[in-house]
């Protein structure tokens, strides 16, 4: 059968240099056919019923090795850009010499949106919105649409096709465009993939990527392993450098602790080198299976300083409508807001979790004193109110829409009113009295709200935009020098960065529930580290637990805790001035 390679460079071809090196490659005895050795087969089919992608139609192609029986789920290899590689005669001497598992090739194509009259008018590509875009659209696609596709099939003898839903039994790769692709739908779904393919890959600026080196270094490491190839002579044009990206990329894999093997050359923007390299990368990436592909140890320092060994996410609760308002009192007990269902709930130190009121008022922020008295941000009778020991409620103050809540020391509360994303703010000050006084108006819904170790500093969270802002408390309470603190990552699918609740741990960094999961910043407003939850969602994050070292965050319909390496820095114990920050 005569196999498609198909490569849509045409974007690149005139930026070539004509005096590029001649290439000349060793031919692996896997990439040519063997006497002896089973030979898998190729279908041909064509998948326009994408609701990811409205609108397009896209050919693939899917090898189906010969010692393949549907008793097992297969393991699968997807790439893009149709048929690379040599990939089926590649897969047939590997698979023979149990030098990879047995193995469903997905080769799948860019998507189109076809021209209503070709002779008039091009079809609308989407290779370029497809695979350079960060984001988990493409991952979102293949899993959910796409192998689903595949698994209707069946071979030319009738065997069905039964594909794993393990992450360590699926790899992914491509070239160019294709490969910044594959590497995005591993590092959006580890849960999906676990093993890269990366040639020739186009981690430059076109759709966002030339930011990856900076995220694998920032970001708790995931359960990866990466093969890389280039050369020296890859492209140079306006999005970027592509040799100089993927050694870039190379280091930050390295530096964040991932499995990672490269191949540089001399060549160009081609296949040359990646068809002659691609047994090695199979053998690499499937070397020891089915022994899983583990997470490796970064060595980005505030991971390895907050981040306790062994130690991840666990499940507090679930089953919640949105958590919120997470706040500990003095016994390390945690509590947290169901706000629709106008619930409370407490997180003993037993880890036993309690409800603790039945009727909250929808109340969202949390908040404790010095003197163990839980404050609430109640949304239905719009107003901060006060528990005692005895659960008896008081109204601290009427009449106020607000968000989030801290408290100082002092007894002074600061509280966030937003009006919409749109209109301006209010911050108010809220003495213990009751008395309130606006502190700060401007911000674009204006959320979470924590105070420096030695409260000091207020910080604000402007969840319209990449900001946490941060101001000068004044002795009296009144707030100066107002100022763009913290810059925030945004994913590639959102315009902001949605920060919420935050909190602060004793060392003075500022921990933010932002959508592309808890953002550490240093003292000084930048970003050193990222943890990703479980479930992708994060609205709030507090300290508890007897040490105050296991950090909570409310996420959506659960809440999940993780015990780390630092203590919080609770408002209701005498401030402490943390070490000077590093400049």
């Amino acid at each position: 059968m005569k196999y498609i390679l198909l490569f849509v460079f045409s974007f690149f071809i005139n930026q070539l240099s004509a005096q590029a090196p001649e290439e000349n490659y060793a031919v692996d005895p896997a990439s040519e056919e063997q006497p002896g050795v089973p030979k898998g087969e190729v279908l041909k089919f064509a998948f326009d019923r994408s609701e990811i992608f409205p609108g397009t139609w896209r050919e693939y192609w899917v090898y189906i090795p010969a010692q393949y029986k549907p008793e097992k789920p297969a393991c699968v290899y997807v790439n893009q850009d149709g048929i690379q590689w040599k990939a089926p005669t590649v897969f047939d001497n590997l698979i023979h010499k149990n030098e990879m598992p047995v193995t469903i090739g997905v080769f799948v194509m860019h998507g189109k949106v076809r021209s209503a009259n070709a002779s008039e008018a091009n079809d609308r590509f989407n290779r370029s919105f497809e695979y350079d875009g960060l984001g988990d659209a493409y991952a979102r696609f293949i899993v959910d649409e796409l192998l689903p596709d595949v698994e209707k099939r069946k071979s030319s003898d009738g065997r069905p096709i039964r594909l794993s839903k393990n992450a360590n039994d699926r790899a992914i790769g491509g070239s160019s465009s294709g490969a910044v692709c594959a590497f995005t739908a591993a590092w959006e779904r580890p849960d999906a993939f676990s093993r890269v393919f990366s040639a020739i890959g186009t981690y430059v600026g076109l759709r966002g990527a030339e930011r990856y080196p900076t995220l694998v270094r920032k970001y708790e490491p995931k359960p990866l392993r990466i093969f890389m190839q280039d050369g020296a002579n890859d492209l140079n044009i306006y999005a970027g450098d592509w040799w100089m990206a993927n050694q870039t990329m190379l280091r930050a894999l390295t530096f964040s602790g991932y499995e990672v093997k490269h191949h540089w050359g001399e060549g160009g923007h081609n296949g040359k080198q990646g068809t002659a390299i691609f047994p090695d990368a199979m053998r690499f990436l499937w070397k020891d299976w089915p022994k899983p592909v583990k997470a490796g140890q970064s060595q980005n320092q505030t991971l390895s300083g907050i981040l306790v060994t062994g130690q991840s996410w666990e499940l507090v609760g679930d089953g919640y409508r949105f958590t919120e308002g997470a706040a500990a009192n003095q016994a390390g007990e945690l509590y947290y807001q169901d706000i629709p269902n106008a619930k409370t709930y407490k997180v003993g130190t037993d880890g036993k979790v309690s409800n603790v009121s039945q009727n909250s008022q929808n109340a969202g922020g949390t908040e404790f004193d010095r003197n163990g008295n839980r404050y609430e941000v109640a949304k239905s009778t719009v107003s901060i109110v006060r528990y005692d020991a005895q659960q008896k409620r008081q109204d601290v103050a009427t009449r106020i829409a607000g968000n989030d809540i801290t408290l100082t020391y002092s007894g002074n509360a600061y509280v966030t009113v937003p009006d919409g994303r749109e209109k301006p703010s209010t911050v108010f000050l809220i003495r213990p009295d009751g008395s309130k006084t606006v502190v700060d108006q401007g911000l674009l819904y204006a959320n979470g709200v924590a105070l420096s170790p030695d409260q000091t500093i207020l910080y604000v969270a402007e969840s319209a935009s990449h900001w946490i802002w941060s101001f000068q408390i004044q002795p009296d309470g009144t707030l100066s020098h107002k100022q763009k603190f913290g810059w925030l990552h945004v994913r590639d699918t959102d315009e902001n960065a949605g920060a919420d609740g935050l909190t602060c741990d004793r060392d003075g960094r500022v921990y933010v529930a932002t959508r592309s999961g808890i953002q550490i910043l240093d003292q000084t407003g930048r970003v050193n580290a990222i943890l990703p939850t479980p479930n992708g969602f994060a609205s709030n994050v507090a300290f508890g637990g007897k040490g105050f070292d296991t950090i909570y965050v409310t996420a959506d319909d659960k809440v999940f805790k993780r015990k780390l390496n630092v203590r919080g820095a609770n408002n209701w114990d005498k401030p402490n001035k943390p070490d000077n920050p590093k400049l």
